[in-house]
């Protein structure tokens, strides 16, 4: 396994390391978000723990692809 492969594996075990919010948290602020992402805000530091569960997360990560695609009026497809 070469490194990066393994820094992927063990990243996926272990977690973010950082506090996470859990899916149905993202889901419900997902909309406030991605909104505040995209005029500029820091959505980090809005919503703290987002960041860490869309790293970890594909399907809220895809969830929110989409809305921002949606919000910029660009297709995800």
């Amino acid at each position: 396994m070469d490194p990066l492969d393994l820094a992927r594996t063990l990243s996926a075990l272990l977690g973010p390391g950082q506090p996470e919010i859990g899916c149905d948290e993202c889901f419900d602020v997902l909309d406030r978000y991605v909104e505040d992402e995209l005029v500029g805000r820091d959505a980090d530091e809005l919503v703290p723990g987002m960041r860490a569960h869309l790293l970890g997360c594909p399907a809220c990560r895809e969830e929110h692809a989409s809305l921002r695609a949606l919000v910029r009026g660009v297709s995800t497809r």
